[in-house]
């Protein structure tokens, strides 16, 4: 990999690995639902006049059906559940059970036939997977209340199947394009819900509304922008391994910045979910190139 491919591989192992602290610090003061709304404003704001720009909004609006649902699987029902189960959760807990998106996403391409076969590694993989997610629900997560840890599962659920809409009904759609389309269908849907509490928003602290500022701006618009960069330069496969490491991140950021346990849970199940993934997504050296909006957005906190 070139130095250039490194320099983007490692700022956005970074990028998508604060998104967790970020929404931590957000929702102590802000709604779950002023998070989304706030995050989608920011984004669209900045990518959907490119795409306008480009002429890609037209061609990419013709798909309207399917991006309504990437829409739903991909931004507007994962970003809400992250938001709320982050209320109770920490924010290293949850990064590293999102973590576990490749692994149902290798599942769910298995089961929707566009997937390779389920080899003995990746079934290996899977069983490692499984074992590290029951370390960290025996070890970390006694006291904490069903319904958030549901939560992630969906956004998990939401995050590995948005993929296969993507794949099967947007191929021949910018992915730029489609992000934009989504963000700003998301802060239309949530504005009647996020602008009655904008004054209480107003008046959150600053970290809180720096934190929705850079959801937006870095988490979102700009992370995007790179990782298409980074696909051009080391090709999809090798940009989709800053999944196994956006966790890690994840959890270092909590723990160093939030004061959040290095739990033994953590400890043990961090290297066993990671170990899975990488196992259960592993592909044979033939294969279809999967398209360039599919390998970003399975990777998207």
């Amino acid at each position: 990999m070139s130095r250039r491919g490194w320099a983007l591989f490692l700022t956005m192992s970074v990028i998508w690995g604060i998104p967790y602290l970020l929404i931590k610090v957000a929702v102590g003061e802000v709604s779950p639902v002023m998070v989304v709304f706030a995050r989608c404003v920011v984004g669209a704001a900045i990518l959907l006049p490119w795409t306008v720009a480009t002429g890609q909004l037209r061609p990419a609006l013709r798909h309207w059906r399917a991006l309504l649902l990437f829409t739903v699987l991909e931004m507007a029902g994962p970003w809400l559940l992250l938001s709320y189960a982050e209320q109770s959760l920490s924010s290293s807990l949850t990064g590293l059970l999102v973590a576990t998106v490749p692994f149902v996403a290798a599942l769910a391409g298995w089961l929707a036939g566009e997937e390779e076969r389920l080899t003995p590694v990746r079934l290996l993989g899977m069983g490692i997977g499984v074992v590290g997610i029951a370390v960290l629900l025996g070890l970390d997560v006694g006291g904490a209340q069903l319904l958030p840890l549901l939560a992630v599962a969906l956004t998990v659920v939401g995050y590995a199947t948005g993929p296969l809409v993507v794949s099967r009904s947007l191929p021949e759609v910018s992915g730029v394009a489609a992000s934009s389309i989504a963000l700003f269908v998301t802060a239309v849907a949530y504005a009647p819900f996020a602008l009655p509490q904008l004054d209480r928003a107003a008046a959150a602290s600053a970290p809180a509304l720096l934190s929705l500022g850079a959801l937006g701006a870095v988490c979102t618009a700009l992370a995007l922008a790179l990782f298409f960069s980074l696909i051009r330069e080391v090709g999809p496969q090798r940009a989709l391994v800053i999944t196994f490491v956006n966790p890690a991140v994840a959890v270092l950021l909590g723990v160093a910045l939030l004061d959040e346990p290095f739990t033994l849970g953590i400890a043990v199940g961090l290297p066993l979910v990671l170990v899975g993934c990488v196992l259960a997504t592993r592909r044979s050296p033939v294969r279809t190139q999967p398209s360039e909006l599919c390998e970003v957005d399975s990777a998207v906190p």
